[in-house]
């Protein structure tokens, strides 16, 4: 019962915040004062007849508004990283993961709209307390982003601190959608988003793939049994379908961009002529395209999954981390 009136203390804080529809300007106050947003001052008690508490409860709570204000954005945070969290730990490889998490931080701000311009938006100007908790949120947000260092594919790896630029950019974006007079749906940037974080680190090509992916919404826990789509495109594929294959499909899902010889040790074929066939098989069944300059001379190929690539890689996770024994296939 206590976890659901804060929930709803701070929900009506933001609903304050976002009725003055200008950014926050924290000019102190205390108890039942005011506490300056754009168009005129934020008062506890105006807090607490939305909350519908008892304005002596909330003074009981929160010493003033602007600590109400930080208790709101301190759970946002808390609700986004515990949800963006599960979707990235629920995948393979970083790309999947960044993905799913997008995704699940992109439904959030759908959802909850007044929360999320609460948390992008009127939290620049609300003080040095939630700017100091907002800088310990984006430092959370770019570790995830600067793990793409490690698939890096560009020429140069990018430096550490790109990964703060990039997550710059994901929040400017997200704070001009939630101002707009008629917002298109946060969910349908997910294919652009994505392609702005891939970019420094998988280049243009994997960028460009985002942006003819389906938008969508994250499913949490989708590995707990394979897609019905997944299902269906293996079934295609007939009895081709190995341990070996399984191996290789999530050697590519697991570093995207892998040049023949890196699928080839992250799946174990030790013969080079075996590993070019099986990709040579995949790639005409379509469950993996080469998006490196293969056709150049002297440029290394650079495999990628398809989506019903990614639909069979998902259906077979399991049986590419079993023994060929107990697979049954080799």
């Amino acid at each position: 019962m206590e976890n659901d009136e804060r929930a709803r203390i701070f929900r009506a804080m933001a609903a304050a915040v976002c009725a003055q529809g200008a950014s926050v300007g924290g000019r102190g106050g205390s108890g039942g004062g005011g506490w300056g947003v754009g168009g005129g001052p934020i008062a506890l008690a105006d807090v607490a007849a939305r909350a519908e508490v008892s304005p002596r409860r909330l003074r009981g709570q929160f010493a003033d508004v602007e600590a109400c204000f930080l208790g709101a954005f301190e759970w946002c945070s808390e609700r986004a990283g515990a949800a963006m969290e599960q979707a990235y730990t629920g995948e393979h490889g970083w790309v999947e993961g960044i993905r799913s998490a997008l995704g699940a931080a992109l439904e959030l701000i759908e959802q909850e709209p007044c929360l999320a311009r609460l948390w992008i938006v009127y939290a620049l100007g609300a003080g040095p307390r939630v700017l100091r908790s907002r800088a310990a949120a984006i430092a959370t947000l770019a570790d995830y982003v600067d793990r793409g260092r490690l698939e890096s594919r560009v020429r140069a790896e990018p430096p550490a601190i790109t990964a703060e630029g990039v997550v710059g950019a994901l929040l400017a974006v997200l704070q001009t959608r939630l101002l707009a007079s008629k917002p298109e749906p946060p969910t349908a940037l997910r294919g652009e988003l994505m392609g702005l974080i891939l970019l420094p680190y998988l280049g243009s090509a994997a960028a460009r793939r985002e942006l003819g992916r389906p938008a969508g919404r994250p499913t949490i826990g989708r590995r707990s049994q394979p897609p019905r789509s997944g299902r269906v495109a293996m079934e295609s594929m007939g009895p081709r379908l190995t341990y070996r294959t399984a191996r290789v499909l999530t050697a590519i899902a697991e570093r995207p961009g892998s040049s023949n010889r890196e699928v080839a040790n992250r799946a174990e074929v030790v013969d080079q002529g075996q590993i070019s066939k099986l990709l040579s098989r995949l790639e005409a069944q379509g469950l993996i395209a080469n998006v490196g300059g293969g056709g150049l001379r002297g440029a290394p190929n650079a495999w990628e999954l398809t989506l019903r690539g990614e639909q069979v890689q998902h259906a077979v996770a399991g049986m590419a981390t079993a023994t060929p024994e107990r697979s049954g296939r080799r």
